[in-house]
Protein backbone atom coordinates (compact mmCIF):
# COMPACT_ATOMS: atom_id res chain seq x y z
CA UNK A 1 0.00 0.00 0.00
CA UNK A 2 2.92 2.35 0.94
CA UNK A 3 3.91 1.72 -2.93
CA UNK A 4 0.98 2.35 -4.41
CA UNK A 5 1.01 5.45 -2.58
CA UNK A 6 4.36 6.94 -2.96
CA UNK A 7 3.95 6.02 -6.84
CA UNK A 8 0.78 8.46 -6.72
CA UNK A 9 2.58 11.06 -5.22
CA UNK A 10 5.16 10.78 -7.74
CA UNK A 11 2.43 10.89 -10.40
CA UNK A 12 0.89 14.27 -8.75
CA UNK A 13 4.04 15.81 -8.55
CA UNK A 14 4.42 15.31 -12.58
CA UNK A 15 1.20 16.93 -13.26
CA UNK A 16 1.74 19.76 -10.81
CA UNK A 17 5.16 20.02 -12.34
CA UNK A 18 3.62 20.97 -16.15
CA UNK A 19 1.15 23.57 -14.43
CA UNK A 20 4.02 25.41 -11.83
CA UNK A 21 6.38 25.38 -14.79
CA UNK A 22 4.08 27.39 -17.13
CA UNK A 23 3.24 29.99 -14.66
CA UNK A 24 6.64 30.54 -13.16
CA UNK A 25 8.40 30.27 -16.88
CA UNK A 26 10.94 27.97 -15.30
CA UNK A 27 12.59 24.99 -16.71
CA UNK A 28 10.83 22.37 -16.32
CA UNK A 29 13.02 19.64 -15.20
CA UNK A 30 14.39 22.41 -11.94
CA UNK A 31 10.36 22.20 -10.96
CA UNK A 32 10.21 18.57 -11.05
CA UNK A 33 13.24 18.42 -9.22
CA UNK A 34 11.79 21.18 -5.90
CA UNK A 35 8.57 18.90 -6.18
CA UNK A 36 10.67 15.84 -5.22
CA UNK A 37 12.25 17.46 -2.71
CA UNK A 38 9.45 18.98 -0.81
CA UNK A 39 7.52 16.00 -0.61
CA UNK A 40 10.26 14.74 1.28
CA UNK A 41 10.55 17.32 3.64
CA UNK A 42 6.55 17.39 3.92
CA UNK A 43 5.87 13.64 4.04
CA UNK A 44 9.29 12.54 5.32
CA UNK A 45 9.30 9.68 3.04
CA UNK A 46 10.97 9.03 -0.24
CA UNK A 47 11.58 6.58 -2.41
CA UNK A 48 14.48 4.36 -2.32
CA UNK A 49 16.57 4.82 -5.44
CA UNK A 50 17.78 1.23 -6.39
CA UNK A 51 19.94 1.66 -9.69
CA UNK A 52 19.66 -1.20 -11.14
CA UNK A 53 15.78 -1.05 -11.23
CA UNK A 54 15.72 2.95 -12.13
CA UNK A 55 17.93 1.68 -15.13
CA UNK A 56 15.62 -1.15 -16.40
CA UNK A 57 12.05 0.78 -16.19
CA UNK A 58 13.12 3.89 -17.15
CA UNK A 59 16.06 3.97 -19.80
CA UNK A 60 14.82 1.61 -21.93
CA UNK A 61 11.58 3.26 -23.14
CA UNK A 62 12.92 6.64 -22.73
CA UNK A 63 16.21 5.86 -25.26
CA UNK A 64 13.82 3.53 -26.95
CA UNK A 65 11.35 6.40 -28.49
CA UNK A 66 14.38 8.84 -28.93
CA UNK A 67 15.92 6.63 -31.55
CA UNK A 68 13.03 5.63 -32.81
CA UNK A 69 11.88 9.58 -33.54
CA UNK A 70 14.56 11.41 -34.22
CA UNK A 71 15.09 11.91 -37.86
CA UNK A 72 17.95 9.14 -39.35
CA UNK A 73 19.12 11.23 -42.12
CA UNK A 74 20.03 14.10 -39.54
CA UNK A 75 22.27 11.49 -37.32
CA UNK A 76 23.47 10.55 -40.41
CA UNK A 77 24.51 13.69 -42.00
CA UNK A 78 25.91 14.71 -38.44
CA UNK A 79 27.68 11.31 -37.80
CA UNK A 80 31.22 12.39 -37.91
CA UNK A 81 30.09 15.15 -35.27
CA UNK A 82 28.22 13.07 -32.90
CA UNK A 83 30.49 10.13 -32.78
CA UNK A 84 33.36 12.66 -31.52
CA UNK A 85 31.17 14.00 -29.19
CA UNK A 86 29.58 10.51 -27.87
CA UNK A 87 32.73 8.93 -27.87
CA UNK A 88 35.79 10.74 -28.07
CA UNK A 89 34.83 13.79 -26.16
CA UNK A 90 33.82 10.85 -23.34
CA UNK A 91 37.46 9.24 -22.72
CA UNK A 92 38.98 12.97 -23.00
CA UNK A 93 36.20 14.14 -20.48
CA UNK A 94 37.39 11.07 -18.19
CA UNK A 95 40.98 11.87 -18.25
CA UNK A 96 40.78 15.94 -18.25
CA UNK A 97 38.64 15.51 -15.66
CA UNK A 98 39.38 12.63 -13.39
CA UNK A 99 43.36 13.95 -13.20
CA UNK A 100 41.62 17.21 -12.02
CA UNK A 101 39.50 16.28 -9.50
CA UNK A 102 42.50 13.94 -7.92
CA UNK A 103 44.64 16.55 -8.14
CA UNK A 104 41.86 18.85 -6.39
CA UNK A 105 40.73 16.72 -3.70
CA UNK A 106 43.99 14.01 -3.07
CA UNK A 107 41.54 12.10 -0.40
CA UNK A 108 39.99 10.79 -3.64
CA UNK A 109 41.88 7.81 -4.99
CA UNK A 110 42.82 8.59 -8.80
CA UNK A 111 40.32 5.32 -10.03
CA UNK A 112 37.24 6.72 -8.02
CA UNK A 113 38.17 10.22 -9.43
CA UNK A 114 37.84 8.65 -12.62
CA UNK A 115 34.63 6.71 -11.95
CA UNK A 116 33.18 10.21 -11.01
CA UNK A 117 34.71 11.77 -14.08
CA UNK A 118 33.17 9.16 -16.35
CA UNK A 119 29.68 9.14 -14.45
CA UNK A 120 29.48 12.74 -14.98
CA UNK A 121 30.94 12.62 -18.72
CA UNK A 122 26.81 11.67 -20.18
CA UNK A 123 24.42 14.59 -20.83
CA UNK A 124 20.95 14.43 -20.25
CA UNK A 125 19.14 15.85 -23.49
CA UNK A 126 15.46 15.66 -21.57
CA UNK A 127 16.96 19.05 -19.72
CA UNK A 128 18.40 20.26 -22.29
CA UNK A 129 15.34 20.26 -24.80
CA UNK A 130 12.89 21.91 -21.83
CA UNK A 131 15.38 24.09 -21.17
CA UNK A 132 15.96 25.02 -25.07
CA UNK A 133 12.86 24.97 -26.15
CA UNK A 134 11.84 28.10 -24.44
CA UNK A 135 14.19 30.09 -26.95
CA UNK A 136 14.17 27.96 -30.11
CA UNK A 137 17.41 25.75 -30.25
CA UNK A 138 17.67 24.87 -34.13
CA UNK A 139 16.40 21.97 -34.86
CA UNK A 140 19.80 20.70 -36.33
CA UNK A 141 21.44 21.29 -33.23
CA UNK A 142 18.93 19.94 -30.94
CA UNK A 143 19.31 16.12 -33.15
CA UNK A 144 23.07 16.35 -32.71
CA UNK A 145 22.73 16.81 -28.84
CA UNK A 146 19.99 14.15 -28.80
CA UNK A 147 22.21 11.89 -31.36
CA UNK A 148 25.25 12.48 -28.41
CA UNK A 149 23.22 11.57 -25.66
CA UNK A 150 21.66 8.31 -27.21
CA UNK A 151 25.52 7.20 -27.10
CA UNK A 152 27.41 8.75 -24.63
CA UNK A 153 25.03 6.70 -21.86
CA UNK A 154 26.74 3.77 -22.73
CA UNK A 155 29.90 5.60 -23.25
CA UNK A 156 29.96 7.28 -19.64
CA UNK A 157 28.82 4.19 -18.21
CA UNK A 158 31.21 1.46 -19.45
CA UNK A 159 34.04 4.10 -18.64
CA UNK A 160 32.30 3.78 -15.63
CA UNK A 161 32.22 0.41 -14.96
CA UNK A 162 35.82 -0.11 -16.20
CA UNK A 163 37.33 3.05 -13.80
CA UNK A 164 35.56 1.19 -10.48
CA UNK A 165 36.99 -2.23 -10.96
CA UNK A 166 40.14 -0.75 -10.95
CA UNK A 167 39.14 0.73 -7.91
CA UNK A 168 38.11 -2.37 -5.99
CA UNK A 169 40.78 -4.72 -7.02
CA UNK A 170 43.48 -2.02 -7.87
CA UNK A 171 44.07 -3.46 -11.22
CA UNK A 172 43.88 -1.81 -14.53
CA UNK A 173 44.68 -3.24 -17.93
CA UNK A 174 44.27 -1.11 -21.23
CA UNK A 175 43.70 -4.39 -23.59
CA UNK A 176 40.97 -5.61 -20.98
CA UNK A 177 39.04 -2.34 -20.64
CA UNK A 178 39.15 -1.86 -24.82
CA UNK A 179 37.83 -5.38 -24.98
CA UNK A 180 35.34 -5.01 -22.88
CA UNK A 181 34.08 -2.13 -24.50
CA UNK A 182 33.95 -3.16 -27.69
CA UNK A 183 32.05 -5.83 -26.40
CA UNK A 184 29.60 -4.06 -24.45
CA UNK A 185 28.91 -2.09 -27.42
CA UNK A 186 29.19 -4.49 -30.16
CA UNK A 187 27.11 -7.30 -28.94
CA UNK A 188 24.05 -4.33 -27.48
CA UNK A 189 23.98 -3.08 -30.65
CA UNK A 190 23.80 -6.59 -32.52
CA UNK A 191 21.46 -7.68 -29.77
CA UNK A 192 18.85 -4.77 -29.70
CA UNK A 193 19.06 -4.97 -34.18
CA UNK A 194 17.81 -8.60 -33.18
CA UNK A 195 15.44 -8.32 -31.07
CA UNK A 196 13.62 -5.73 -32.35
CA UNK A 197 13.75 -7.26 -36.16
CA UNK A 198 12.77 -10.55 -35.04
CA UNK A 199 9.73 -9.18 -33.07
CA UNK A 200 8.35 -6.60 -36.19
CA UNK A 201 8.63 -10.04 -38.41
CA UNK A 202 7.13 -11.81 -36.35
CA UNK A 203 4.04 -9.64 -35.38
CA UNK A 204 3.96 -8.23 -39.67
CA UNK A 205 3.29 -12.03 -40.42
CA UNK A 206 0.92 -12.59 -37.43
CA UNK A 207 -0.97 -9.18 -38.79
CA UNK A 208 -1.03 -10.03 -42.32
CA UNK A 209 -2.04 -13.61 -42.10
CA UNK A 210 -4.73 -13.39 -39.03
CA UNK A 211 -5.78 -9.64 -38.55
CA UNK A 212 -4.58 -6.52 -36.64
CA UNK A 213 -5.57 -5.93 -33.01
CA UNK A 214 -4.58 -2.10 -31.89
CA UNK A 215 -4.01 -3.03 -28.50
CA UNK A 216 -1.87 -5.28 -28.93
CA UNK A 217 0.28 -4.11 -31.49
CA UNK A 218 0.97 -1.02 -28.67
CA UNK A 219 1.68 -3.12 -26.12
CA UNK A 220 4.06 -5.32 -28.40
CA UNK A 221 6.35 -1.80 -28.55
CA UNK A 222 5.91 -0.70 -25.39
CA UNK A 223 7.51 -4.51 -24.62
CA UNK A 224 10.14 -3.97 -27.18
CA UNK A 225 12.92 -2.20 -25.26
CA UNK A 226 12.63 -4.11 -22.29
CA UNK A 227 13.24 -7.17 -24.47
CA UNK A 228 16.50 -5.61 -25.87
CA UNK A 229 17.64 -4.31 -22.52
CA UNK A 230 17.14 -7.62 -21.02
CA UNK A 231 18.74 -9.87 -23.49
CA UNK A 232 21.50 -7.81 -23.92
CA UNK A 233 21.92 -7.51 -19.88
CA UNK A 234 21.44 -11.30 -19.81
CA UNK A 235 24.71 -11.86 -21.88
CA UNK A 236 26.56 -8.95 -20.06
CA UNK A 237 26.46 -6.49 -22.90
CA UNK A 238 24.96 -2.82 -23.13
CA UNK A 239 21.55 -3.18 -22.45
CA UNK A 240 21.39 0.94 -22.98
CA UNK A 241 22.73 0.27 -26.34
CA UNK A 242 20.42 -2.43 -27.22
CA UNK A 243 17.40 -0.10 -26.53
CA UNK A 244 18.54 2.81 -28.98
CA UNK A 245 19.43 -0.06 -31.83
CA UNK A 246 16.00 -1.37 -31.11
CA UNK A 247 14.47 2.05 -31.63
CA UNK A 248 16.31 2.39 -34.50
CA UNK A 249 15.27 -0.46 -36.46
CA UNK A 250 11.77 0.11 -35.01
CA UNK A 251 11.89 3.34 -37.20
CA UNK A 252 13.33 1.42 -40.45
CA UNK A 253 10.88 -1.49 -40.06
CA UNK A 254 7.95 1.04 -39.97
CA UNK A 255 8.50 2.33 -42.97
CA UNK A 256 6.50 -0.45 -44.53
CA UNK A 257 3.90 1.26 -43.85
CA UNK A 258 2.11 -2.15 -42.81
CA UNK A 259 0.36 -1.00 -39.11
CA UNK A 260 -3.15 0.39 -39.63
CA UNK A 261 -3.88 4.20 -39.18
CA UNK A 262 -5.86 3.38 -36.24
CA UNK A 263 -2.49 1.75 -34.94
CA UNK A 264 -0.05 4.40 -35.56
CA UNK A 265 -2.04 7.34 -34.32
CA UNK A 266 -3.54 5.26 -30.62
CA UNK A 267 0.70 4.02 -30.82
CA UNK A 268 1.53 7.62 -30.94
CA UNK A 269 -0.29 9.19 -28.52
CA UNK A 270 0.55 6.46 -25.72
CA UNK A 271 4.40 6.49 -25.88
CA UNK A 272 3.93 10.45 -26.05
CA UNK A 273 2.36 9.49 -22.73
CA UNK A 274 5.16 7.03 -21.43
CA UNK A 275 7.60 9.85 -22.38
CA UNK A 276 5.94 12.75 -20.28
CA UNK A 277 5.74 10.43 -17.58
CA UNK A 278 9.46 9.03 -17.44
CA UNK A 279 10.64 12.02 -18.32
CA UNK A 280 8.43 13.72 -15.44
CA UNK A 281 9.38 11.13 -12.65
CA UNK A 282 13.08 10.82 -13.44
CA UNK A 283 13.64 14.50 -12.28
CA UNK A 284 10.87 14.25 -9.60
CA UNK A 285 12.78 10.95 -8.09
CA UNK A 286 16.07 12.70 -8.29
CA UNK A 287 14.67 15.69 -6.17
CA UNK A 288 14.05 13.06 -3.65
CA UNK A 289 17.43 12.11 -3.26
CA UNK A 290 18.80 15.21 -2.54
CA UNK A 291 17.45 16.16 1.08
CA UNK A 292 19.15 13.14 2.46
CA UNK A 293 22.33 13.58 -0.17
CA UNK A 294 22.60 17.26 0.65
CA UNK A 295 21.77 16.45 4.60
CA UNK A 296 25.31 14.57 5.01
CA UNK A 297 27.46 17.52 4.07
CA UNK A 298 29.03 17.71 7.10
CA UNK A 299 29.73 13.76 6.86
CA UNK A 300 31.31 14.44 3.61
CA UNK A 301 33.86 17.24 4.21
CA UNK A 302 35.69 14.99 7.11
CA UNK A 303 36.59 12.45 4.11
CA UNK A 304 38.88 15.57 2.82
CA UNK A 305 41.43 17.64 4.41
CA UNK A 306 38.98 20.52 4.80
CA UNK A 307 36.54 21.51 7.64
CA UNK A 308 34.56 24.03 6.41
CA UNK A 309 31.55 22.75 4.41
CA UNK A 310 31.92 25.35 2.28
CA UNK A 311 34.66 23.60 0.56
CA UNK A 312 32.06 21.63 -1.54
CA UNK A 313 30.52 24.16 -2.74
CA UNK A 314 33.87 25.43 -4.35
CA UNK A 315 34.72 21.61 -5.48
CA UNK A 316 30.97 21.52 -7.17
CA UNK A 317 31.69 24.73 -8.73
CA UNK A 318 34.64 23.85 -10.25
CA UNK A 319 33.98 20.52 -11.31
CA UNK A 320 30.98 22.59 -13.39
CA UNK A 321 33.68 24.78 -14.97
CA UNK A 322 36.29 22.09 -16.12
CA UNK A 323 33.30 20.43 -17.95
CA UNK A 324 32.74 23.12 -19.61
CA UNK A 325 36.06 24.20 -20.76
CA UNK A 326 36.54 20.52 -21.70
CA UNK A 327 33.39 20.30 -23.67
CA UNK A 328 34.34 23.63 -25.19
CA UNK A 329 37.50 23.05 -26.04
CA UNK A 330 36.64 19.48 -27.91
CA UNK A 331 33.73 20.81 -29.32
CA UNK A 332 35.55 24.03 -30.95
CA UNK A 333 37.82 21.36 -32.20
CA UNK A 334 35.92 18.81 -33.99
CA UNK A 335 33.88 21.46 -35.65
CA UNK A 336 36.93 23.36 -36.99
CA UNK A 337 37.58 19.84 -37.97
CA UNK A 338 34.41 19.33 -39.64
CA UNK A 339 34.66 22.38 -41.38
CA UNK A 340 38.27 22.12 -42.80
CA UNK A 341 37.66 18.73 -44.19
CA UNK A 342 34.45 20.08 -45.43
CA UNK A 343 36.73 22.71 -47.26
CA UNK A 344 39.73 20.21 -48.52
CA UNK A 345 36.28 18.34 -50.37
CA UNK A 346 35.65 21.58 -52.11
CA UNK A 347 32.31 22.49 -50.28
CA UNK A 348 31.81 25.98 -49.20
CA UNK A 349 33.50 26.67 -45.29
CA UNK A 350 31.10 28.39 -43.37
CA UNK A 351 32.64 30.74 -40.48
CA UNK A 352 32.47 29.21 -37.04
CA UNK A 353 31.03 31.82 -34.47
CA UNK A 354 32.04 31.47 -30.89
CA UNK A 355 28.10 31.57 -29.48
CA UNK A 356 27.16 27.85 -31.13
CA UNK A 357 30.45 26.10 -29.49
CA UNK A 358 29.53 28.15 -26.33
CA UNK A 359 25.56 26.91 -26.44
CA UNK A 360 26.95 23.49 -27.35
CA UNK A 361 29.19 23.42 -24.56
CA UNK A 362 26.49 24.55 -21.69
CA UNK A 363 24.17 22.18 -23.43
CA UNK A 364 26.21 19.25 -21.63
CA UNK A 365 23.57 19.18 -18.89
CA UNK A 366 23.85 15.76 -16.51
CA UNK A 367 20.88 14.56 -15.49
CA UNK A 368 19.37 11.82 -13.33
CA UNK A 369 21.50 9.03 -15.16
CA UNK A 370 24.42 10.68 -13.32
CA UNK A 371 22.67 10.26 -9.81
CA UNK A 372 21.84 6.73 -10.59
CA UNK A 373 24.93 6.02 -12.04
CA UNK A 374 27.05 6.83 -9.34
CA UNK A 375 24.85 5.37 -6.57
CA UNK A 376 25.91 2.17 -8.07
CA UNK A 377 29.52 2.55 -6.86
CA UNK A 378 30.56 -0.13 -4.34
CA UNK A 379 30.54 0.01 -0.79
CA UNK A 380 33.74 -1.98 -0.16
CA UNK A 381 36.46 -3.17 -2.37
CA UNK A 382 38.35 -6.26 -2.64
CA UNK A 383 39.89 -6.83 0.25
CA UNK A 384 37.00 -5.54 2.50
CA UNK A 385 37.16 -2.04 3.40
CA UNK A 386 35.61 0.93 2.10
CA UNK A 387 35.61 2.46 -0.91
CA UNK A 388 37.45 5.68 -0.31
CA UNK A 389 35.42 8.81 -0.85
CA UNK A 390 32.19 7.11 -1.99
CA UNK A 391 29.96 9.99 0.08
CA UNK A 392 32.05 12.21 -1.67
CA UNK A 393 31.43 11.65 -5.29
CA UNK A 394 28.14 10.94 -4.65
CA UNK A 395 27.80 14.36 -3.28
CA UNK A 396 29.58 15.72 -5.92
CA UNK A 397 27.39 13.92 -8.81
CA UNK A 398 24.34 15.74 -7.01
CA UNK A 399 25.87 19.13 -6.82
CA UNK A 400 26.99 19.25 -10.68
CA UNK A 401 23.37 18.03 -11.81
CA UNK A 402 21.67 21.06 -10.01
CA UNK A 403 24.27 23.56 -10.88
CA UNK A 404 24.57 22.37 -14.67
CA UNK A 405 21.04 22.96 -14.80
CA UNK A 406 20.62 26.21 -13.11
CA UNK A 407 23.48 28.11 -15.63
CA UNK A 408 22.46 25.88 -18.55
CA UNK A 409 18.63 27.98 -17.57
CA UNK A 410 20.16 30.94 -17.11
CA UNK A 411 22.21 31.10 -19.92
CA UNK A 412 21.55 29.19 -23.29
CA UNK A 413 18.62 31.65 -23.47
CA UNK A 414 20.73 34.15 -23.81
CA UNK A 415 23.10 32.93 -25.92
CA UNK A 416 20.65 31.30 -28.24
CA UNK A 417 19.47 34.72 -29.71
CA UNK A 418 20.79 34.42 -32.93
CA UNK A 419 22.48 31.37 -33.09
CA UNK A 420 22.16 29.42 -36.16
CA UNK A 421 23.94 26.43 -37.66
CA UNK A 422 24.80 26.03 -41.48
CA UNK A 423 21.77 25.99 -43.38
CA UNK A 424 20.16 22.41 -44.01
CA UNK A 425 19.20 23.10 -47.67
CA UNK A 426 16.93 21.41 -49.81
CA UNK A 427 14.81 20.67 -46.90
CA UNK A 428 11.43 22.50 -47.76
CA UNK A 429 11.59 21.82 -51.80
CA UNK A 430 11.91 18.20 -50.51
CA UNK A 431 8.82 18.84 -48.75
CA UNK A 432 6.92 20.36 -51.39
CA UNK A 433 8.11 17.80 -53.97
CA UNK A 434 6.41 14.90 -51.51
CA UNK A 435 3.24 16.66 -51.26
CA UNK A 436 3.08 16.99 -55.06
CA UNK A 437 4.29 13.40 -55.46
CA UNK A 438 1.32 12.33 -52.91
CA UNK A 439 -1.45 14.05 -54.42
CA UNK A 440 -0.35 12.97 -58.02
CA UNK A 441 -0.38 9.30 -56.66
CA UNK A 442 -3.62 9.90 -55.27
CA UNK A 443 -5.37 11.40 -58.74
CA UNK A 444 -3.43 8.05 -60.16
CA UNK A 445 -5.29 5.46 -58.21
CA UNK A 446 -8.53 7.58 -58.62
CA UNK A 447 -8.29 7.48 -62.50
CA UNK A 448 -7.38 3.35 -62.05
CA UNK A 449 -10.28 3.61 -60.12
CA UNK A 450 -12.59 4.77 -62.07
CA UNK A 451 -11.67 2.96 -65.32
CA UNK A 452 -12.04 -0.13 -63.30
CA UNK A 453 -15.40 0.15 -61.73
CA UNK A 454 -14.00 -0.89 -58.70
CA UNK A 455 -16.12 0.99 -56.68
CA UNK A 456 -18.63 1.59 -58.85
CA UNK A 457 -19.56 -1.58 -58.78
CA UNK A 458 -21.12 -1.44 -55.06
CA UNK A 459 -22.90 1.75 -55.36
CA UNK A 460 -25.89 2.12 -57.42
CA UNK A 461 -25.29 4.56 -60.25
CA UNK A 462 -21.99 5.07 -62.02
CA UNK A 463 -22.18 8.54 -62.81
CA UNK A 464 -22.32 9.18 -59.14
CA UNK A 465 -18.94 7.37 -58.39
CA UNK A 466 -17.91 9.47 -61.78
CA UNK A 467 -18.83 12.98 -59.53
CA UNK A 468 -17.23 12.08 -56.21
CA UNK A 469 -13.97 11.14 -58.15
CA UNK A 470 -14.03 14.45 -59.87
CA UNK A 471 -14.20 16.32 -56.68
CA UNK A 472 -11.50 14.23 -55.64
CA UNK A 473 -9.60 15.07 -58.51
CA UNK A 474 -9.81 18.88 -58.07
CA UNK A 475 -9.05 19.15 -54.70
CA UNK A 476 -5.60 17.09 -55.23
CA UNK A 477 -5.08 19.28 -58.49
CA UNK A 478 -5.18 22.32 -56.45
CA UNK A 479 -2.83 20.69 -54.03
CA UNK A 480 -0.33 20.11 -56.64
CA UNK A 481 -0.94 23.70 -57.49
CA UNK A 482 -0.21 25.13 -54.58
CA UNK A 483 3.16 23.19 -54.02
CA UNK A 484 4.01 24.07 -57.42
CA UNK A 485 6.01 27.26 -56.97
CA UNK A 486 9.76 26.95 -56.58
CA UNK A 487 10.84 30.62 -56.71
CA UNK A 488 11.61 32.48 -52.82
CA UNK A 489 8.94 34.03 -52.84
CA UNK A 490 6.20 31.78 -53.93
CA UNK A 491 7.62 29.25 -51.27
CA UNK A 492 7.22 32.52 -48.65
CA UNK A 493 3.52 32.71 -50.09
CA UNK A 494 2.91 29.26 -49.87
CA UNK A 495 3.58 29.35 -45.89
CA UNK A 496 1.92 32.64 -45.27
CA UNK A 497 -0.96 31.06 -46.55
CA UNK A 498 -0.63 27.37 -44.71
CA UNK A 499 -0.51 29.45 -41.53
CA UNK A 500 -3.48 31.11 -42.45
CA UNK A 501 -5.43 28.00 -43.02
CA UNK A 502 -4.58 26.65 -39.95
CA UNK A 503 -5.94 29.31 -38.04
CA UNK A 504 -9.00 29.28 -39.81
CA UNK A 505 -9.49 25.62 -39.80
CA UNK A 506 -8.88 25.44 -36.18
CA UNK A 507 -11.68 28.45 -36.04
CA UNK A 508 -14.10 26.24 -37.39
CA UNK A 509 -12.86 23.45 -35.95
CA UNK A 510 -13.60 24.92 -32.43
CA UNK A 511 -17.00 26.34 -34.08
CA UNK A 512 -18.08 22.73 -35.24
CA UNK A 513 -17.09 21.07 -31.59
CA UNK A 514 -18.82 23.53 -29.28
CA UNK A 515 -21.94 23.38 -31.70
CA UNK A 516 -21.55 19.68 -30.72
CA UNK A 517 -21.74 20.05 -27.11
CA UNK A 518 -24.30 22.31 -27.03
CA UNK A 519 -26.85 20.13 -29.27
CA UNK A 520 -26.11 17.26 -26.90
CA UNK A 521 -26.59 19.37 -23.77
CA UNK A 522 -29.90 20.05 -24.82
CA UNK A 523 -30.63 16.42 -26.09
CA UNK A 524 -31.33 17.34 -29.63
CA UNK A 525 -28.32 14.58 -30.38
CA UNK A 526 -27.83 11.44 -28.57
CA UNK A 527 -24.58 11.18 -26.65
CA UNK A 528 -23.11 8.90 -28.39
CA UNK A 529 -23.78 10.30 -31.69
CA UNK A 530 -22.24 13.59 -30.82
CA UNK A 531 -19.31 11.56 -29.01
CA UNK A 532 -18.91 10.30 -32.93
CA UNK A 533 -19.43 13.32 -34.20
CA UNK A 534 -16.40 15.46 -32.30
CA UNK A 535 -14.12 12.36 -32.41
CA UNK A 536 -14.06 12.98 -36.23
CA UNK A 537 -13.71 16.62 -35.45
CA UNK A 538 -10.90 16.10 -33.43
CA UNK A 539 -9.14 13.75 -35.53
CA UNK A 540 -9.54 16.35 -38.37
CA UNK A 541 -7.59 19.10 -36.02
CA UNK A 542 -4.74 16.90 -35.60
CA UNK A 543 -3.61 17.34 -39.86
CA UNK A 544 -3.31 21.33 -38.25
CA UNK A 545 -1.62 20.43 -34.97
Amino acid sequence: MHLIETALFLLLAVVLSGWVARISRLPLPLVQIALGACVVLITGQSVDLKPEIFFLLFLPPLLFVDAWRIPKKALYKDRAVILELALGLVVFTVLGLGFFINWMIPAMPLAVAFALAAILSPTDPIAVSAIAGRAGMPKRLMHILEGESLLNDATGLTCMRIAVIAATTGAFSLTSAVGTFAWLAFAGLAVGVAVSLAINLAKAFISKRWGEDVGGQILISLLIPFAAYLAAEAIHASGILAAVAAGITMSFTERRGTAMAATRIRRAVVWDTVQFTANGLIFVILGEQLPSIMSRAAEVIRTTERTEVWWLAIYVFAIVAVLAALRFIWVWATLKLTLFSGKLSGGKRPRLRWRLVAVMALSGVRGAITLAGILTLPFFVADGSLLPARNLAIFLAAGVIIVSLVVASIALPILLKGVELPPDTHVQTAEERARRAAAAAAIRALEESERAHDVAAVHARADEHAEVVARLMEDYRQQIELHSGNAPDQVERTKKLDAIEKDLRILCFKAQREEMIKLARTHLLDEETAKKLIREIDLAELRFD
